[in-house]
């Protein structure tokens, strides 16, 4: 199976004022890549035109080179896991990954379908009907169908969505095989520790624009080391302020109706520098509380920086 490469040109979608994907570039090899980012960012939009089922509003979406935008080719290669329901439920799990086989014109399509449900250990549920399967299985049976025909690249959106733990663990480990047998394998998420376990590479997306773009430990360290905002109680919090303003590590200080309210330029030299600061002022500390980590106020940050 010879490697396949995603590549998205100045894209961009809107739906009449409404701009879901902003002027996005990027590149997605063999290998996996996780899409990261809150809900809402684009996400969901950006895989359905690089999986050929939306059309960009501006630039291009190219597989191997090829645009992928009304090009039914390119589904021998691509496969598709929505984050939508995309079964239909009155068929039993095995006549819907055996009708995805059939619709590919597979020579055998009972052993493809066979196969894909054996990688997703769904034989024991596939003489069920998919209305009948909880939202874990729904999953699964969806990633079955897109296994079907061997896909060289396939695209997840939101595929751990309801899967209790050992179900996360299964898939999780299917992926990092495909990723290994250099397979193209883009999955989103909105949960930074998912992409950790699991991606190579991240690009991180917010509010339809791309905000970054590394392995995850330089976008860890972007999201690290951004100013933080915490509330402090203390035995002083005059005092407290004042040592911190001395000593000048820190980009703002204020003491609001008894609230102290402080912006830590690094999450880390601000860990070591709080508590030694409060020893040395003889202050004890009674709390201290972040109030902007929210992922939307991450994403936000990488989004300036």
């Amino acid at each position: 199976m010879s490697p396949s490469v995603l590549s998205v040109d100045t894209v961009s979608r809107w739906y009449g004022n409404v701009v879901a994907v902003n002027d996005v570039t990027m590149t997605i090899g063999p290998g996996i890549t996780g899409l990261l980012g809150p809900n809402g960012a684009g996400k969901s939009t950006l895989i359905g035109m690089l999986a050929g089922f939306l059309a960009p509003s501006a630039g291009s979406v190219t597989l191997d080179g090829a645009t992928v935008w009304k090009n039914p080719e390119v589904y021998r290669t691509i496969g598709l896991v929505p984050e939508r329901e995309a079964a239909y439920d009155f068929l039993t799990g095995w006549q819907f990954v055996l009708a995805n086989a059939e619709l590919h014109g597979l020579p055998d399509p009972g052993a493809a379908a066979k196969r894909a449900l054996a990688a997703v250990e769904m034989e024991f549920a596939q003489g069920r009907k998919v209305g009948e399967y909880s939202k874990g299985m729904r999953q699964r049976v969806k990633m079955a169908s897109a296994l079907v025909h061997d896909p060289s690249v396939l695209l997840l959106d939101e595929p751990f969505n309801g899967m209790d733990p050992r179900q996360r663990l299964h898939l999780m480990e299917l992926l990092r095989q495909m990723g290994a047998d250099g397979r193209t394998v883009l999955f989103s998420s909105h949960i930074l520790e998912e992409v950790e376990q699991l991606a190579q590479h991240i690009e991180v997306m917010v509010a339809g624009r791309h905000a970054a773009s590394g392995d995850f430990r330089e976008i860890r360290r972007l999201m690290t080391d951004r100013p933080h905002q915490y509330v402090i109680r203390s035995s002083d919090d005059r005092g407290l302020a004042s040592a911190l303003i001395a000593d000048g590590s820190t980009a703002g200080v204020q003491l609001d109706d008894g609230v102290l309210s402080v912006e830590a330029v690094s999450f880390l030299r601000f860990t070591e520098l709080l508590p030694r600061v409060a020893r040395d002022a003889g202050i004890r500390l009674f709390e201290v509380s972040p109030t902007d980590e929210s992922l939307e106020s991450v994403f936000s940050y990488l989004v300036k920086s």
